[in-house]
């Protein structure tokens, strides 16, 4: 799946249209809200908290039948099911707890948005999707599809493009999106009675939620590493540790995408880290962390996302099951930059709520650092590479710095989000340039061994 925003996605001059489904509360049907759900949710309503799913069906289908499967994939994930409410009439960071209900989903309707002539539908995309995507919008996500004119090169198919405020999916649930949504699809032009009867079992997310805070209490030894942890930050969370310029007010976003290896030098440097006694993931890190010393930087803190799919239970079902860790590293050797990584995993485990309580929950600190890094070819949702699939992310305002990692079947990508200033075009510019180049001299590494030492690596 590529990586993409708004205003870069793969997507050819075509009129957007849109379906909204109704939806109807249902009588004291209140459900959790998770950690991660009440922070994102309690920022109030804005412009670009939604991600995005693209894909291109293999063959030609009518909206109706897009229509269809799209409710088929609706009924099979409770979270697409629930609506979230503000405290009070008026949202605000301090207005208390949002609250989260089941609604019922009915049929909706297609329209077609206003556009100016000849206007770029990926504008037309992201108008809609920052109106519809909003975290108390009933529901908060949209069905679009872009329907091509006369076809690229003959290919009548078009584009489906799905947004969600953000606190209903994760990354991995939009491969699952696309998979259900392809599956029920199929279903539907076969005339299948219950399209999407053959998929896996998905559990509601809601369950995960009751699970995760039935949980008994972290060990000691957890809360005082996350103690040590927020102590190191004066309670706020890590900051990029170079220069970003005012960063007082949110700024507008730079974007960049690094393709950094292809397959084969995915296979080369995966093949270096396992000759070094780690993982890829390790390699990755140390460059970081060695680049940002050598700027000056005593080495890398970021937060670390991680995912909560604990067992298979939750591999087929969609949700925010995304919680957060610290990596901790001021080392450039590999195998201990692994070590850190797997601290950092494990402490992710743990229910994060009664573990940051006393620091008030997760601090939004201006100039926030995170990381995540993210392997397709290990998740057990697939997805064919012909659907042409595009993880398309919302165009913001920010004052932090985002790195995303990808490993796909075309390789290696990176890419980083950061306010607009000169201060941070260069810092983390220059930065992400080094990185890249690092991690290519490791594929490159393996180029140059002799055949003796290749082979002593798969014994």
């Amino acid at each position: 799946m590529r990586l993409t925003t708004i205003a870069r996605m793969d997507l050819a001059a075509g009129t957007v249209h849109r379906y909204s489904v109704q939806v109807r509360p249902v009588p004291d049907a209140q459900v959790p809200v998770s950690f991660d759900q009440e922070r994102h949710v309690s920022l109030g309503s804005r412009p670009g908290s939604w991600i995005a799913v693209a894909f291109r069906p293999t063959h030609p289908a009518a909206r109706e039948d897009l229509a269809r499967a799209w409710h088929a994939v609706i009924a099979r994930h409770g979270t697409l099911n629930t609506v979230f409410s503000p405290a009070t009439e008026t949202p605000t960071h301090d207005a208390g707890p949002p609250t989260l209900t089941s609604v019922e989903v009915r049929r909706g309707a297609w329209t077609t948005p206003q556009a100016a002539p000849d206007e770029d539908p990926r504008e037309v995309l992201r108008r809609e999707f920052d109106r519809a995507c909003d975290p108390f919008a009933a529901p908060s996500y949209e069905l679009c599809v872009v329907e091509p004119e006369g076809g690229r090169g003959g290919d009548s198919r078009p584009t489906v493009v799905i947004g969600f405020d953000h606190a209903h999916v994760d990354a991995w649930s939009l491969l699952i999106v696309v998979r259900d949504f392809t599956a029920c699809l199929a279903d539907v032009v076969n005339g299948a009675p219950s399209p999407g009867s053959n998929l896996p079992q998905a559990p509601a997310f809601a369950r995960h939620t009751a699970e995760l805070a039935a949980r008994p209490p972290a060990p000691d030894s957890v809360r005082r590493r996350w103690e040590e942890i927020m102590s190191a930050g004066s309670g706020e969370m890590p900051v990029f540790p170079l220069p970003l310029g005012d960063i007082s007010a949110p700024r507008e976003e730079v974007v960049e995408v690094h393709h950094v290896l292809d397959t084969e030098g995915v296979e080369r440097c995966a093949a270096h880290a396992r000759s070094a006694g780690t993982r890829m993931i390790a390699l990755a890190v140390a460059e970081m962390t060695t680049t940002l010393q050598e700027r000056g930087a005593d080495g890398l803190r970021a937060v670390f996302p991680v995912h909560s799919r604990t067992g298979d239970t939750w591999h087929d079902s969609v949700g925010w099951f995304i919680t957060n860790s610290v990596l901790d590293c001021d080392s450039g050797d590999p195998r201990e930059c692994g070590r850190r990584i797997s601290e950092a995993v494990a402490l992710g485990t743990h229910p994060l709520e009664p573990l940051l309580r006393p620091w008030g929950g997760m601090p939004h600190t201006p100039g926030m650092f995170a990381l995540s890094w993210l392997d397709h070819r290990r998740l057990p949702v697939d997805i064919d590479p012909e659907l042409e699939p595009q993880h398309v992310s919302a165009r913001i305002c920010t004052t932090g710095v985002m790195v995303w990692f990808v490993v796909n079947d075309t390789g290696l990508h990176m890419r980083c989000r950061y306010p607009d200033t000169p201060q941070a075009r260069d810092a983390v510019g220059g930065w992400l340039r080094a990185v890249s180049t690092g991690i290519s001299r490791h594929a490159e590494a393996m180029l140059v061994k002799p055949p003796k030492m290749q082979a002593e690596l798969y014994r």
